[in-house]
């Protein structure tokens, strides 16, 4: 939305655009191809980082060399994933398992095996390197111990030092914990612990909610695999932290929290950037742990972001303690995981939504922006190859088979190597309008972003084991679901857990257990009998699942009805009735339908402003929810064009005769037609007679009467600039339209606008229905009454009415003045209509 004075609430999202083309999917041949593509960019990537930057934790493509750690210029916070562990190395082990490299899988364990140490002098992200350091050693551990039970040759002598490793680091994580709250500082020094986590020795006390909600996979992990129940306590603890501070009504979480106190240092809440994966560890801690705690709470979670946070397709941030207003006007890629998750919950169709206004933004700027405008303009430019939008499209094809999504992840391929591939690997985009590169590629692009394109093109049976038995945690290291029928006091061997991992078993009945929502909430059973039927197959992407998503998406979009046949038949030429920003009536109903059926639905806000929300699954058709995108569009531009024009004031409707009524009205100016405020402001005095119709939309029957005199007209029927040309057309001077809508409590009169303002010759005003009345009761009370329309509100002052600009000297604010009014009242004041 561009700014606060718009009445229209321009949440844009994408219609759901399934092109002719893609109807059919990539062909078999094409697939593969595609597949062994994905594998090629990670060996592209891995080789030049083993190659060139081995053992440093990081690649600079374009430097080709590797970026250690306080020999190349700091880059701030950034560089807190860097703790001179090999961390690409560490973050690829489980994607060269995934694409069945097994070979490559066992000689890069034992390398680091050999050459990691995490003991060093280093202050790292307590967050960063849980999930990737620790996530990806467990994740090569689960995996290695699962082939070498297989028999495969080359883990066959595999013994657990990834599982070793990563006790080492998550002790090294633990004194981070030691709070008041139980939240953990940001920081802490990998030797020393959290006393030297800043040169000077002090202590970085305020932390990510992200930073600290998103460890409790990794350590619960790791206590269920080692038997020790400290690092699945303390994350728990954590996360019990977040929950008890949440707000209590919305229950939203904000984005930075002290770990002392536990109070929000930032009250933006959202679900991108700093908050993002503490959600997602709600769903998926019950998922991987099966405990009905972690569900509860996510629904509670979920029913406030779907209330405040979800506005059509977008996502935007609110203020935690007023979840009505918005704190931003501005949406991050990090929310493009979004998506995925309500796949894994079952929540398909904002899903769909979601992710189509997402791949909009990528088809507009060849990527998503680090950040970007509710109307899709660049707000942040750099894109660092991030996975999220790819994790999204891969977990959306799993649920609905839908080709569609294989073609976005063609796309996202053809992006990544036409503007991101380097001769040393692929570098991160400074800038998607210039397309320059910066010297940096992060670990997760061979942890996250190349593994979820690799397994978009792949079928399950060509994977080396079974990947519907694991979860993804957020660097998409692999997790065994079997983790959930054991706690941490149960000290089983590897090989058990992971040989329980892989076997599927047979789908438990919920019997009276099942919630509403399909789960099923029991402690003493494994996953695939509690998540039941619906949210596991979901994840799974079985083909019922698949034609139920179909099905349902189908009937809501008539998708099979109109895609099919526009694509291979004169049908493609329907007409489909649409409407002008400039032409909509908000007080018809046939136009209100006409938006509906565009998938636009119209919300009324406090003090009466109206909200327009575009979301294409509830159009009635492709082409209706493209047109209804076109119409926000267009209504963008026109928003846009009004603010050009600079802040629109009010205009003064006075009565100045008979002198016994002496009054004035604030009154909302036109933006068509001459103005009355400006560099030479008109000020027309003259009779008022009202038009009939009162509305004057067509046929006048007091055309001669209105000739010289100030029109007074009613709301409704049609357009204002309509009414005004009408009255025009047989003399009238001017003309005043009195809203048809009732006026809340302290509303004031908005700035009427049209698509025809080339056409309109006289000034006109717009009156609340209060004001309105009032000044028609006089005007059929006193026949010789004059009126004057002026655009100077000072006129309307004595010299008693001391009044400057939002204050008042010396006495109370006249009340309806607009120099009396709030900062606030005033941008409530300037928001366009275009209904008549």
């Amino acid at each position: 939305m561009p700014n606060g004075r718009v009445l229209y609430g321009l949440w844009i999202c994408l219609a759901l655009s399934y092109l002719c083309a893609r109807i059919h999917g990539v062909t078999e041949e094409r697939r593969r191809s595609l597949r062994d593509t994905a594998k090629e960019m990670f060996f592209h990537a891995y080789n030049a980082y083993m190659d060139n930057a081995y053992p440093a934790d990081e690649l600079m493509p374009l430097s080709c060399k590797g970026r250690v750690r306080g020999v190349e210029p700091s880059r701030g916070d950034i560089d807190d994933a860097l703790g001179k562990y090999s961390l690409t190395l560490i973050d690829s082990l489980d994607t060269l398992a995934v694409m069945g490299e097994l070979k490559e899988f066992a000689a890069a364990i034992k390398r680091v095996a050999q050459d990691v140490t995490v003991s060093n002098d280093v202050v790292v992200s307590v967050f960063e390197t849980n999930i990737r350091v620790l996530g990806g050693l467990l994740s090569a551990h689960v995996l290695a111990s699962l082939f070498r039970s297989m028999g495969n040759i080359y883990l066959s002598s595999y013994n657990d030092e990834m599982l070793t490793l990563a006790e080492d680091i998550a002790k090294r994580l633990l004194p981070a914990f030691n709070t008041a709250t139980g939240l953990p500082y940001p920081r802490v020094n990998l030797k020393y612990g959290v006393n030297r986590t800043r040169p000077d020795g002090s202590l970085q006390s305020d932390t990510c909610t992200a930073c600290a909600g998103s460890n409790l996979m990794e350590f619960a992990a790791l206590s269920r695999l080692t038997g020790n129940p400290v690092y699945e306590q303390t994350a728990r603890k954590a996360m019990n932290a977040i929950w008890q501070n949440r707000n209590k009504v919305s229950n939203l979480v904000g984005n930075v929290i002290n770990v002392d106190s536990g109070r929000w240092v930032r009250q933006d809440a959202g679900v991108g950037a700093g908050i993002d994966s503490y959600y997602e560890y709600c769903l998926k801690s019950y998922v991987l742990l099966g405990d009905v705690t972690y569900w509860d709470r996510f629904q509670k979670h979920y029913d406030g972001i779907m209330r405040y946070v979800r506005h059509g397709a977008a996502l935007v941030d609110v203020y935690l303690g007023n979840p009505q207003q918005r704190a931003k006007n501005f949406m991050d890629a990090l929310l493009a995981f979004w998506p995925g998750l309500q796949v894994l919950k079952g929540d398909l169709e904002p899903a769909v939504s979601t992710h189509h206004m997402l791949f909009h933004v990528m088809k507009q700027h060849k990527f998503i922006p680090e950040a970007f405008t509710v109307d899709f303009r660049v707000h942040w430019a750099q894109h660092p190859l991030r996975p999220e939008f790819i994790e999204s499209t891969y977990f959306l094809y799993q649920a609905t088979q839908d080709p569609h999504y294989r073609r976005v992840g063609e796309e996202i391929i053809h992006s990544l190597q036409k503007y991101a591939r380097v001769p040393c690997g692929f570098a991160a985009v400074q800038d998607v309008r210039t397309f320059t590169h910066e010297d940096r590629l992060d670990s997760f692009v061979l942890a996250e972003t190349f593994k979820y394109l690799y397994l978009l093109f792949t079928e399950d049976e060509e994977l080396s084991f079974d990947i519907d038995s694991f979860i993804f945690t957020t660097e998409a290291h692999l997790l065994p679901l079997s983790l959930s029928r054991f706690n941490a006091t149960s000290l089983i061997s590897d090989d058990e857990t992971v040989m329980a991992a892989t076997n599927n078993g047979d789908v438990g009945d919920c019997g009276s257990n099942r919630a509403a929502d399909g789960s099923c909430h029991q402690h003493d059973k494994g996953i695939s009998d509690r998540f039941c039927d619906n949210l596991a197959s979901s994840f799974g992407g079985t083909a019922q699942v698949a034609d139920n998503v179909r099905d349902k998406l189908s009937r809501s979009l008539k998708m099979q009805r109109v895609v099919r046949s526009q694509c291979h038949s004169k049908q493609s030429q329907q007409e489909v009735r649409v409407l002008k920003p400039g032409e909509t009536d908000l007080s018809n109903s046939n136009h209100i339908k006409i938006l509906a059926d565009m998938g636009i639905v119209v919300n009324a806000m406090e003090l009466g402003q109206i909200q327009l929300a575009h979301d294409p699954v509830k159009a009635i058709s492709r082409r209706h929810a493209e047109e209804g995108l076109l119409f926000m569009q267009k209504m963008v531009q026109r928003v846009k064009m009004q603010e050009k024009g600079g802040e629109q004031k009010p205009v003064l409707v006075e009565v100045v005769s008979p002198v016994h009524i002496q009054t004035h009205f604030i009154a909302g100016p036109a933006l068509f037609g001459p103005s009355l405020q400006g560099d030479k402001p008109l000020s027309i005095i003259a009779g008022v007679k009202a038009a009939e119709p009162a509305e004057a939309c067509s046929g006048l029957q007091n055309g001669e009467a209105l000739q010289g005199y100030i029109a007074l007209i009613r709301r409704g029927g049609c357009m204002f600039a309509e009414k005004v040309m009408n009255v025009q057309s047989v003399g009238a001077r001017a003309a005043v339209i009195v809203d048809n809508q009732e006026a809340a409590l302290g509303q004031l009169p908005f700035a009427m606008s049209s698509d025809t303002a080339d056409r309109v010759k006289i000034p006109s005003a717009f009156l609340l229905r209060p004001d309105g009345e009032l000044l028609w009761s006089y005007m059929m009370d006193n026949e010789d009454i004059q009126l004057r329309l002026s655009g100077d509100t000072a006129e309307a002052r004595g010299p008693e009415d001391n009044v400057s600009m939002g204050h008042a000297d010396d006495g109370q604010c006249e009340s309806g003045h607009f120099e009396c009014l709030s900062a606030q009242q005033k941008e409530r004041h300037y928001q366009a209509s275009d209904g008549g």
